[in-house]
Order: structure tokens, then C-alpha cells, then sequence
């Protein structure tokens, strides 16, 4: 199995298997939430390990949130200088679209940091 030219940040950016970085993490999806494939189209590694695999996705994408929402209202405050109630609500509802988003990436990134420190060396 050889692996694709592409670094780790182009791989996460783009939903890459971690292993091989050519197949795809998800599939594509006419929702806001595409299905996720069971295991690489490439190099068959098996993206949940375990049932609550992705259990530690949710505290990246906690963060990857409360991070969002720190920036969104930050702008806010800066450009309207309403106050701290306001800019908080406010931060919160602009962050709703990027929820999708930033839920897939949580997944990806947990994905990378598991592959980096336990990595799945069998091939099917």
C-alpha cells in the first residue's frame, strides 16, 4: 500500500483516510451531514475502532465550538459593542450553520490523532 503525496493538514482539509490519503472518510451527501464510510474505499482501515469510538470526537468538537463561538462574539463585540448577554446569544446563533462542519471535522481530527498514536498497521 503505498501512501498519497499529500501532508496531514491537506488530508485532514480534505477528509482523507489517515492511513493512505487517497479514499474518502465520507461519503457525499445531499444533507448537511454526509454518511460516514464503515472503512477506507482504498486501504480498508476500519474508522470505528470500537462502539463510542468516537466518543473523543465530541470533546474536539466541543472545542472546536466553544473556540467558534469565542471568535464569533469577540467580532461581534468588537464591531457593535452590545452587551456581554447579547454577544454571547449572538455568537451562538451565527455559529449554528458551521455545526455540520465543524462535527465532521471533530471526527476527522479524531480519526488523525488516533491513527498517530495507535495506528491500525493490518491490511485486509
Amino acid at each position: 500500500m503505498q501512501r498519497a503525496n499529500i501532508s496531514a493538514v491537506a488530508g485532514i482539509l480534505q477528509q482523507r483516510c489517515p492511513r493512505c490519503r487517497t479514499g474518502r472518510i465520507f461519503r457525499k451527501s445531499l444533507f448537511l451531514f454526509p454518511g460516514m464510510h464503515e472503512s477506507c474505499p482504498a486501504c480498508d482501515l476500519k474508522f470505528e475502532r470500537e462502539p463510542g469510538y468516537f466518543l473523543g470526537a465530541m470533546y474536539i468538537g466541543y472545542g472546536l465550538a466553544l473556540a467558534t463561538i469565542a471568535i464569533l462574539s469577540f467580532l461581534l463585540w468588537r464591531i457593535f459593542h452590545w452587551p456581554f448577554q447579547r454577544v454571547a446569544v449572538g455568537g451562538v446563533v451565527l455559529f449554528l450553520p458551521f455545526a455540520p462542519f465543524l462535527t465532521v471535522m471533530a471526527r476527522v481530527l479524531w480519526i488523525y490523532l488516533d491513527q498517530t498514536i495507535d495506528p491500525d498497521r493490518s491490511e485486509n
